[in-house]
């Protein structure tokens, strides 16, 4: 009996020696991949206020950086990601995937869209290897066209 408490109090000294959980998220966080200086990430097509038809081929240009496919983790580069009439994410949590967050996690520098039409918004956000923004981010502004 003796020793069961001896057990049942050590367990209990070392659960109150355990660090509280703030400071596990704080290891949790990973930091950001850094992006290179100067580096800019912009459409080559379409521009901004122009009509297009229904389908179109968006053309990425970057500068400063590379493109890698994700799961590349490589420095100064990443994978595009494209948002189509949404507001810009969470620059410190990995960048959702569905209709309106289109991974180019190939290493794409172009797509191929088809849009309702009407009038959308169009941004780029480059991604590390773990669809992340680097820091600081690596964004366009955001354009509008109008599909015809």
């Amino acid at each position: 009996m003796r020793h069961g408490r001896l057990a049942t109090a050590l367990l209990f000294s070392m659960i109150a020696l355990m660090p509280v959980s703030a400071p596990l998220q704080i290891a949790q966080a990973a930091e950001r991949t850094a992006s290179a200086p100067q580096s800019v990430v912009y459409f080559h097509y379409p521009a901004d206020g122009m009509r297009v038809p229904e389908r179109f081929t968006v053309k990425i240009g970057l500068k400063e950086m590379g493109v890698a496919p994700a799961g590349v983790n490589k420095s100064f580069t990443g994978h595009h990601h494209l948002l189509i009439d949404t507001d810009m994410v969470a620059l410190d949590e990995p960048i959702p995937s569905d209709y309106n967050h289109i991974h180019l996690g190939g290493g794409q520098t172009e797509v191929v869209l088809t849009l309702p039409q009407g009038t959308h918004t169009l941004q780029l956000l480059l991604g590390d290897h773990e669809h992340v923004a680097h820091q600081p981010p690596v964004m366009s502004k955001k354009i509008t066209i109008y599909v015809r």
